[in-house]
């Protein structure tokens, strides 16, 4: 559909109405006065493709794994059946998603690299779902340093009870005492063999004889590490993805993206090398990258100098030229010395359709178009307030905090979080001024009322596409002044693949909210 076709049937429809926000659990939440420990905070989070699974990675190394308990009840609201079809079935009806605990496993243990004399920590840095087979979830998790790729499957816990005999008719540790055998009719040889064959047993069997019986207790979720892929990497490991193809996946640290085969963990394919021959001349590197979610050739992937590179791998085996190159060009007399900082881009993600691409660097959230490389097609603000604040934040490392974004499954809302546990979600979609700010907490909206959101100011028309810019007042000051507090911060969220559902984390508590 062309630009206008799309325009046109946007208008038909109007813009989707903002979404009510409201809370749906928690995991892990701290009590008042609480000591939170490093070990516990949350470092990732992902859904599996189907939703059915959810995964958070902590700074401790450890895996936990949660599932949803309401799946059925997804059914019954699809169901495209009468009331009467509905009430005749017998589950319950839920008023939102809901997902339990099922098992967690140490991924990453602290290591030492002896030749570089470098402490490599445990901290889970990504977790990416793989497909999953046979009942099993497939799944890939990554420190700095090293990927591990990890299956976990359902086991029956299995224990052998009625082992012994009955205890009236047997002589200690030795062999059962019956009236009906005659041990003197049989002759024996060495190692147990027996050289006449005319035993028979007695009428009614053996009273006394019980058969060892196993019973299955319980069912447990068991994870095993199946490959581990190491010794890859000079540099810290900022990202994986795996690709359509659901064979191979990428790796990148600072310089190098490394292609991978999941079956093969001794050898891997440098498919992009940024280094250059003299360290000195260095003036970029990788902050994240990602495979296109339908073209297994095509991946992109972002630098500090606020740059997306699409790039195809038919062209060549060492991809070091792109197809295509998304930057935006800072206005004439703005640039300080802050520019470059707050333009790196700390993670990218492609709509589920791979047509757009949403970026997030320290002050905005940016949507663009793979198939328009001259700006965004839409800019959202998230930390414009900062801006007379950049020094502060120099000095107290925050300017270089990662915040991660997200896509809804349908891409008409994007979301990323921000400082004081807060989280922002934005509408995309043409003509809409949705912009929520909500608060990691069982009272999500209770922020709404002391910030204000401007709705979006349009920019003029870029080959048929609005470019905006939404949200650009004052987001983190309340209404007594209060700027937002550093040492509490929302970096990694994710958003459901097909509801309106967004888990979050916030130092070590997961929450979850649905709409």
């Amino acid at each position: 559909m062309s630009n206008g076709g799309a325009k046109a049937a946007v208008a038909s429809v109007g813009a989707p109405q903002p979404l009510d926000w409201k809370f749906s659990q928690v995991f892990g939440e701290r009590t008042a006065g609480e000591e939170v420990q490093e070990v516990d905070i949350i470092s990732a989070i992902e859904f599996d493709r189907t939703g059915d699974h959810l995964a958070t990675g902590d700074r401790g190394g450890r895996v936990v794994l949660f599932e949803r308990t309401d799946t059925r009840v997804v059914c019954l609201l699809t169901y495209a059946g009468h009331r009467r079809d509905l009430e005749k079935m017998d589950y319950p009806m839920n008023r939102h998603p809901e997902f339990r605990y099922r098992t967690e496993f140490q991924s990453h243990e602290p290591e030492f690299d002896y030749l570089k004399s470098l402490e490599i920590e445990e901290k889970i840095n990504k977790i990416r779902w793989c497909q999953s087979a046979n009942g099993a979830l497939f799944l890939l998790s990554t420190n700095d340093k090293t990927i591990k790729f990890w299956k976990v499957q359902e086991k029956k816990v299995k224990k052998v009870c009625d082992m012994n005999v009955d205890s009236s008719k047997a002589m200690g540790n030795g062999p059962i005492v019956d009236s009906s055998i005659s041990t003197s009719s049989k002759q024996f040889i060495e190692n147990g063999g027996c050289i006449r064959n005319d035993f028979s047993f007695p009428t009614g069997g053996f009273p006394s004889l019980r058969l060892p019986v196993v019973h299955c207790l319980e069912t447990n979720l068991m994870a095993r590490c199946r490959r581990i892929y190491a010794h890859a990497h000079d540099y810290h490991i900022n990202s994986i993805s795996n690709n359509s193809d659901g064979e191979t996946f990428i790796s990148a640290d600072d310089l190098r993206i490394n292609l991978w085969n999941l079956e093969i963990s001794n050898q891997s394919f440098n498919i992009v090398d940024v280094k250059p021959a003299n360290m000195e001349d260095l003036t970029e590197v990788i902050t994240s990258a990602e495979f296109h979610p339908k073209h297994c050739n095509m991946l992109a992937y972002s630098s500090s100098k606020g740059s997306i590179r699409l790039i195809d791998m038919r062209q060549s085996a060492l991809c070091d030229t792109h197809s295509k190159l998304f930057e935006e060009q800072d206005a004439p007399g703005t640039r300080s010395f802050f520019t470059e900082i707050i333009a790196s881009i700390s993670d990218i993600k492609f709509a589920k359709d791979g047509r757009h691409i949403l970026s997030r660097d320290y002050m905005t959230l940016k949507l663009w178009d793979i198939n328009m490389d001259s700006g965004p097609v839409a800019t959202f603000q998230v930390h414009e307030h900062l801006r007379p604040k950049l020094c502060d934040l120099y000095e107290n490392d925050s300017i270089f905090d990662k915040f991660e974004c997200s896509l809804s499954g349908d891409g008409l809302r994007v979301a990323t979080g921000s400082y004081s546990n807060l989280f922002r979600v934005f509408g995309c979609s043409e003509g809409s001024t949705e912009a929520t700010t909500l608060e990691a907490s069982k009272n999500p909206t209770r922020r709404q009322g002391q910030i204000s959101s401007r709705p979006c100011r349009s920019l003029g028309s870029l080959s048929g596409v609005v470019r905006r810019v939404k949200g650009a007042d004052n987001l983190g000051v309340d209404a007594n002044g209060n700027t937002s507090d550093f040492t509490t911060k929302l970096l990694h969220l994710a958003w459901h693949p097909t509801e309106n559902s967004i888990a979050c984390a916030a130092s070590n508590s997961l929450y979850m909210y649905y709409a």
